[in-house]
């Protein structure tokens, strides 16, 4: 043997055990802590920092009781956050957090505040140091690695919590190979949330990940879709109707109708929805 084929094997070694080390630890986080919700009774959880995003979109980070606590929630399932409105009223309405439990000690909520939003207005109030009363898992979403061949996903402003949880969750695991499709509609390019991070996805998982863009008012040399998502946009950038798919939606009530009357027409049965 000589020195070069000694050394590629070397290496050969060297990138398999990172792998298999990598998955390991993938497997070891989800495993080693229970949750850190209740699904009967609200617990406090402190607000450790607030950044904001944009002029009403402000991302929440809240601290687990230690360092190495996980959340406890299944992919794709949400927790209900209780607060106060203008008025004093208390309010609950649920949420995804953009965090996995691989992500230990902390959980993060992405929240557009809108200005009648009665829980909006809870959130916006919020500073760092203050509790929110959290419970959960709630949701009918249950998810296996490997389960489908692949998700188109159909998302419309915050829409977008829930189906970038369940695209993390299944990029990240070593052992899912699930691909995924996602268009993302919004009115403006500013209304895009947690970009960076779909970007990050797409570079990180070329040939897994993929996300198309419709904008009801696009800015000048726009590339992605204009106007409401449309039949021809699924047919050209979701999986085609199969056993093995599966099309998810989220996004106001009025298109969540519309995605169900295009999928209805295009062929997707029952079996091949889900709506958050």
């Amino acid at each position: 043997m000589d020195y070069l084929e000694a050394k590629e094997i070397q290496v050969g070694i060297a990138v398999a055990v990172v792998a298999v080390v990598a998955t390991a630890a993938y497997f070891y986080t989800l495993k080693k802590s229970k949750g850190s919700i209740d699904p009967e009774n609200f617990k406090q959880f402190k607000l450790v920092k607030r950044t904001q995003l944009s002029h009403n979109v402000a991302k929440f980070r809240f601290e687990l009781p230690t360092p190495t606590s996980v959340l406890g929630l299944p992919i794709g399932q949400h927790i209900s956050c209780k607060g106060k409105d203008s008025q004093g009223e208390e309010v609950i309405k649920p949420y995804t957090p953009t965090t996995l439990d691989t992500d230990v000690g902390y959980f993060e909520l992405v929240i557009k505040m809108y200005p009648l939003g009665r829980m909006s207005h809870h959130f916006r109030e919020m500073r760092e140091g203050d509790y929110m009363a959290v419970r959960g898992p709630k949701g009918r979403f249950k998810y296996q690695p490997g389960e489908v061949r692949a998700f188109g996903m159909l998302a419309g402003g915050s829409g977008i919590t829930p189906m970038f949880q369940v695209a993390r969750a299944i990029l990240e695991n070593p052992e899912d190979k699930t691909q995924v499709h996602l268009i993302y509609a919004n009115v403006t390019s500013e209304d895009i949330l947690l970009k960076e991070e779909l970007e990050g996805l797409e570079a990180k998982y070329p040939g897994r990940f993929q996300v198309y863009y419709v904008l009801n008012q696009p800015p000048e040399e726009w590339t992605g879709g204009v106007g409401f998502v449309s039949k021809e946009m699924i047919q050209a950038h979701c999986p085609a109707p199969a056993s093995d798919i599966k099309i998810l939606r989220c996004g106001p009530p009025p298109m969540n109708k519309a995605m169900a009357g295009h999928l209805d027409a295009l062929g997707y049965s029952a079996e091949m929805q889900f709506q958050f």
